[in-house]
């Protein structure tokens, strides 16, 4: 009966040492999961914020240039001389009256263009603050630090501590990013890039 008992006790050990390996993995595939959907939905923000911008400046463009045409048609039928000289008088004279009160309205139209068609500078990504800060500073940086820096140098942004982390964690995935553990808390680090991977980086670029 004991060389049974401890051959199940073995084998219970070598069951749990299995699932503590796959859960550790799966939570590890999770959080690289979710940093990658995070970089994702701030990729997407920002794409519906350069369309809404475009979809401005394709209204504003087309109103002006369909306002273009009507007063080109109406300085064509006024050019037509099918009237005597006191007729031809009169439409030139309300030709002008025309041409004065439509003015004002191209000179609106021009003054409002430079706004819808002056683009916002795009916003950087989370994945770039986070490791343009991470870059800056001298010593390692826990999650909760690194979100509370984020929040008070960007207060116009919603940023979330959790997406911070799974961010972080994605970035310490793909080797951009160090973690250390110093007891129970864990700290990150900017990972050292060589000026060989930034050159092959920038190759791509311009060409």
């Amino acid at each position: 009966m004991s060389e049974v008992e401890s051959a199940t006790t073995e084998l219970k050990t070598q069951y749990a040492a299995q699932v503590a390996a796959d859960l550790e993995r799966n939570t590890k595939e999770q959080e690289r999961i979710g940093a990658e959907v995070a970089a994702l939905q701030e990729q997407l923000s920002a794409l519906q914020h350069d369309q809404s911008l475009l979809v401005n400046l394709q209204r504003t463009l087309g109103a002006e240039s369909l306002e273009a045409g009507s007063s080109k048609e109406e300085s064509v039928k006024a050019a037509k001389p099918s009237l005597p000289r006191q007729a031809s008088a009169e439409t030139k004279s309300g030709r002008r009256k025309k041409a004065t009160a439509a003015k004002p309205k191209k000179v609106a139209a021009k003054t409002a263009e430079p706004k819808a068609s002056s683009p916002a500078a795009k916003l950087p990504t989370l994945v770039e603050l986070i490791h343009n800060h991470l870059g800056r500073q001298s010593e390692p940086r826990s999650s909760a630090e690194i979100s509370t820096a984020l929040t008070q140098a960007h207060p116009d942004r919603d940023i979330k501590p959790k997406v911070v982390r799974t961010t972080v964690e994605g970035l310490v995935a793909k080797g951009h990013v160090q973690r250390t553990k110093q007891g129970s808390s864990v700290f990150y680090t900017a990972a050292e890039t060589p000026a060989a991977d930034n050159s092959a980086e920038q190759e791509p670029v311009t060409a």
